[in-house]
């Protein structure tokens, strides 16, 4: 996946009111049908809901026109929350490359259509639609503040860690350290804070995309 699909996308909270065509529904419906074959999740797209970001919480977070969201479902798991964020970001750079925005957001959790199944459980919700604006990019760490990138680190893993910069995580904080040992790489997060398990699996994804064609692996 182009390096630059990343770049180019940001959190986005204002819709307008145009309705995704069928077309791209179905191209993103069979994207995920994808997903969950691979992943053992039960991702969701649901359409032309206004109910589920209909709160105050909601308004209050900005949100407006937020009438598509992707719901992150799967069985009970210690590692439902990075597979949901991993395989969430997966979703949300493919409705990216159809010209759709997206944002993850846990206030529209629970409050959806979205089935959810004997032994699941719902992880987060991400808003989709066609943004009134494409967003804009957050101050970023150093590289050198979540990882131990040095001068002599491969180009592959210096890729990696500048793609896991891109990645979205919850309010910004990019609480993640990304440690390179020879051909392995460690991803840790802190013990105790919001989300970290879901911003794990999605700076994983981005890690991958940034690393392509390096046969690195995961501690």
């Amino acid at each position: 996946m182009d390096l630059e699909l990343l770049k180019a996308r940001h959190s986005v909270r204002q819709y307008t009111t145009m309705k995704i065509p069928q077309e791209v529904r179905d191209q993103l419906d069979a994207f995920v049908r994808e997903i969950n074959e691979v992943s053992g999740l039960s991702i969701q797209i649901i359409y032309d809901d206004p109910e589920c970001f209909n709160t105050r919480i909601a308004h209050y977070g900005r949100f407006e026109n937020a009438n598509n969201y992707i719901a992150i479902v799967g069985e009970k798991a210690a590692d439902l929350d990075e597979k949901g964020g991993y395989y969430g970001e997966k979703v949300v750079l493919k409705a990216q490359k159809l010209g759709l925005n997206t944002c993850w957001a846990a206030m529209g959790k629970g409050r959806g259509k979205e089935k959810i199944g004997p032994g699941k459980e719902e992880v987060i919700v991400i808003s989709i639609g066609y943004g009134r604006t494409q967003g804009s990019a957050r101050r970023s760490k150093k590289p050198e503040k979540v990882s131990n990138l040095n001068p002599e680190s491969p180009e592959w893993f210096r890729n990696g860690v500048e793609a896991a910069l891109l990645a979205p995580t919850a309010i910004n904080q990019q609480r993640f350290y990304l440690e390179l040992d020879g051909k392995t790489v460690k991803a840790k997060i802190p013990k105790i804070g919001i989300w970290l398990k879901v911003d794990l699996g999605i700076v994983k994804c981005h890690f991958e995309i940034g690393a392509e064609g390096t046969d690195f692996i995961w501690a």
